[in-house]
């Protein structure tokens, strides 16, 4: 396990495991993103997990490292996580040039003991870098931009089992399959039981604060969805359409008419407010 003391991802996860509320994990495809979500955190004083996607390190090589600058110069607690890395040689190359705090090793579309012995290899690998590990226990459904390996798979719900053998495999944080989907769940969200909360709490229950608890797939979630995700025991929170949906609509409505310096400047004021209302909903805000 990465030293909670020295790593950024950690230390921000086991405060609101402590206070019991949820940091968002948001997903910046570009430069304008990741300044609307900076600010959002630095105006509601919460802390904040910046996510990049693998496919988003190659095609802006130079994120990372303007996500990493806005990592050390922000006043509240921020940190840099790679989300959904399905490349084992990606990975290695990620840990050893990339000023990371946390990386998901998703090694979910090979079959259970694949993805097990590739996890636990390279957990330590990262770890030896003082770099957290998140993992993906089951399958969790579905595919969105930026995840291409997992589409189509048929989802496989988190035992019990998978809980140990995971946490038995050297990873911090553990992203549970209990019905959530990579994608939409349509304008009315996750239908009724398809979120089983009784497994969220029983998987809470079990790992015992041996690791921490990560949401995937909050597309289309309500707020009352969100905050029972987090009463049951998820601290990081995972939110890509979510919240950039906001940031989409206004490019859509207004890319034709308004000028270019004009509609990044109010995309990202669109955005910045949209990020501070889920942080509000989080109970992060002012915990930093």
């Amino acid at each position: 396990m990465a030293q909670s003391s020295k790593n950024r991802t950690l230390e921000i996860l086991k405060a609101a495991a402590k206070g019991k509320y949820g940091v968002l994990a948001a997903i910046a495809y570009n430069v304008e993103q990741l300044t609307a979500l900076v600010r959002a955190a630095e105006a509601k004083r919460s802390p904040l997990i910046i996510q990049l996607f693998p496919s988003t390190l190659k095609q802006l090589p130079t994120l990372a490292h303007a996500a990493a600058a806005a990592v050390r110069s922000a006043s509240v607690p921020l940190c840099l996580h790679i989300d959904h890395a399905q490349d084992a040689e990606h990975i290695r190359e990620i840990i050893a040039t990339l000023p990371v705090d946390s990386v998901m090793v998703d090694m979910s579309h090979y079959d259970e003991a694949e993805n097990l012995e590739k996890t636990k290899i390279l957990a330590k690998e990262c770890h030896d870098r003082g770099i957290a590990v998140e993992a993906e226990s089951g399958r969790i459904e579905g595919g969105e931009d930026g995840i291409a390996d997992t589409e189509g798979l048929e989802a496989l719900f988190t035992s019990p089992e998978d809980v140990d053998k995971f946490i038995a495999a050297g990873i911090d944080i553990l992203a549970p399959s209990i019905g959530n989907v990579h994608g939409d769940y349509g304008a009315a969200g996750p239908a009724p039981g398809q979120i089983h909360f009784d497994k969220l709490t029983a998987i809470h229950k079990q790992i015992d604060d041996r690791v921490l608890i990560a949401l995937h797939g909050t597309n289309d979630f309500p707020p009352k969805i969100l905050r029972q995700a987090i009463d049951n025991g998820a601290v990081k929170l995972n939110v890509n359409k979510l919240l950039l949906e906001v940031w989409n609509e206004h490019l859509r409505q207004n890319a034709s008419t308004t000028s270019l310096v004009k509609l990044i400047d109010q995309g990202m004021d669109v955005l910045q407010k949209e990020t501070e209302r889920w942080m509000d909903i989080c109970e992060s805000s002012g915990k930093a």
